[in-house]
């Protein structure tokens, strides 16, 4: 089960915003309310109070420890732009933007912690063959990179711009 958060309209710019839900993206919970308290930027106040909303919307939905939370997904948008003038040289105006930001937030509710993929089992080694030719090992799983680009050169497919060799 999820829970989400919202809040729109906030004057500080997404570009500013964004940097700040990068740093606590895809964390638990708890480690992101940590990470906001002690970040200097304009953008982790109000997504601290927005996590701190989440939070407690799902202890409040589905009795959860807040440890259990974690930020599955947090976007960005952009929201209305405030048009303001200012007034330049020569009797010209340059046009202000003052923009604002949608924010929403996701918090998924189980173990905050998943399993990650575990590594592949390990398969048994395959012999290596012995050229007859040369006298090297190879590798019988790729193939040879000499025909490889033997066969580029003949079909035509090669490297347009060469660079002469010395």
């Amino acid at each position: 089960m999820n829970t989400r958060a919202s809040v729109k309209y906030i004057r500080i710019a997404p570009r500013k915003v964004r940097l700040v839900a990068d740093l606590i993206r895809n964390k638990k919970a708890s480690d992101a309310l940590t990470q906001l308290q002690f970040t200097t930027k304009k953008g982790a106040d109000p997504i601290r109070k927005l996590l701190n909303s989440a939070i407690a919307s799902a202890q409040q939905q589905y009795e959860v420890n807040p440890s259990e939370l974690k930020i599955v997904k947090i976007t960005v948008d952009e929201g209305p732009k405030l048009k303001r003038w200012r007034a330049r040289a020569r009797g010209a105006a340059y046009q202000i933007q003052k923009k604002s930001s949608h924010i929403s937030l996701e918090l998924e509710i189980g173990k905050a912690v998943k399993k990650t993929r575990s590594a592949s089992p390990v398969k048994a080694e395959e012999p290596v063959e012995v050229e007859k030719k040369t006298g090297e090992a190879r590798d019988s799983r790729r193939p040879d990179v000499r025909s490889r680009k033997a066969e580029q050169r003949r079909g035509g497919v090669g490297r347009i711009f060469r660079r002469k060799v010395i």
